[in-house]
């Protein structure tokens, strides 16, 4: 027996809860990974659609990591149930992404404070002019206090949020370089807003997986089962600021 649930999408398994705080990566594998390797006693509360979700604790603070899915459609789907039905306070995408910026390397981990977006969502909520997706300040400080402990090398600035992973407009990463974003990738603008939108509170990180002018880059299998430092400094900021 499965407890009710107000989602098509997350269904919650008897007897389990999801944390305050959530890490969410887009694979659902990287999920169970994060689950099973850094989480004390581990219970998976959601498998509908293989969308695998996990609750658990990190230095004595219960977190939850859950899979998102690829693109803002698919990870606001899930992070406006879990703000709006689940209880959930925050959010922290962890995710892999593009490097851009000539000074930004593979594996380089990206704290991202705002989210330039080529998504319309932003003109759904109604403000006149252009809304900024942007992080939570408190968030973002005891991330880049994390790094700093673990002795990680990070970055915070802006990234790209696109809707297109191969763009039609071959010069479009060039024109983010030039206006100094670090990195593009496809769901902290829809995550910013939809945070924005409940009152909540959300953060992006990324871990460096190619360079879009360079041709470097990472395997599938290295980008699921590698970037133990996002992981790290992700469920430390979690603990710290749930």
């Amino acid at each position: 027996m499965q407890n009710k649930s107000p989602s098509a999408c997350i269904e919650l398994k008897e007897g389990t809860h999801i944390a305050k705080a959530v890490l969410m990566p887009g694979d659902p594998l990287r999920a169970k990974y994060v689950a099973e390797h850094y989480l004390e006693n581990p219970v998976q509360f959601n498998t509908v659609r293989n969308m695998f979700g996990y609750t658990g604790s990190f230095e004595g603070k219960e977190v939850s990591v859950m899979g998102s899915g690829m693109g803002m459609p698919s990870i606001t789907l899930y992070a406006y149930e879990l703000f709006h039905f689940f209880g959930v306070e925050e959010i922290i995408r962890i995710g892999s992404a593009g490097a851009i910026g000539d000074d930004v390397h593979l594996r380089d981990l990206i704290i991202a404070m705002s989210a330039s977006t080529n998504s319309t969502m932003a003109t759904s909520y109604g403000l006149p002019g252009i809304l900024a997706p942007t992080a939570d300040f408190g968030m973002l400080r005891e991330a880049v206090k994390a790094a700093e402990e673990l002795g990680i090398r990070s970055k915070v600035g802006s990234v790209y949020s696109s809707d297109y992973f191969y763009h039609p407009d071959k010069e479009v990463n060039l024109k983010a370089k030039e206006l100094g974003l670090l990195a593009v990738e496809m769901e902290a603008a829809g995550l910013y807003l939809t945070a924005m939108a409940a009152g909540k509170k959300a953060l992006a990180m990324f871990q460096i997986s190619d360079h879009v002018f360079t041709g470097e880059g990472l395997t599938a299998a290295e980008r699921q089962d590698s970037f133990h430092e996002m992981m790290e400094v992700a469920l430390k900021t979690a603990a710290r600021t749930v």
